[in-house]
């Protein structure tokens, strides 16, 4: 199985991580775990200002500071993975990696805002379920 991991550094994305590792029918060492890191991206303004260079550079630094412990972890556990970052809005970016990868499903943590907060924050979680082909499991 191809599983499309999203992680934002939260303790979410940790439980996320935590359910998909000890749970061998979902990822054992014979499956695939694409991470993917979801930067937001930089109003044109800023990218014209300092650079697309620097802009670059910036992204990839934070989403190493995300990448790295998951990589780390996953090499401990001996599940087979790669890790990825992309910038853009996340849900699309996500549920894109799914598609381009040919994932057989999503895991991801989602902060469990409720009602109010879905409504007046809108919700990654939700907008990955709506436009995903692939089952989306979702780890509160």
């Amino acid at each position: 199985m191809r599983i499309v991991l999203a992680a934002d550094g939260s303790k979410y994305t940790k439980k996320a991580l935590a359910f998909l590792a000890t749970h061998e029918s979902l990822a054992g060492p014979e499956d695939e775990i694409l991470v993917i890191n979801v930067q937001p991206a930089m109003p044109p303004r800023v990218r014209s200002m300092v650079g697309t260079a620097a802009v670059n550079s910036y992204h990839e630094e934070e989403a190493e500071k995300v990448l790295s412990p998951i990589r780390k972890y996953l090499e401990r556990k001996g599940l087979n993975h790669r890790c990825d970052w992309k910038t853009g809005e996340p849900a699309s970016q996500i549920v894109g990696a799914a598609k381009r990868s040919g994932a057989h499903m999503i895991v991801m943590g989602t902060h469990g805002y409720g009602m109010i907060g879905r409504a007046v924050m809108g919700s990654v979680a939700q907008r990955v379920l709506v436009d995903s082909q692939v089952p989306v499991l979702l780890v509160k």
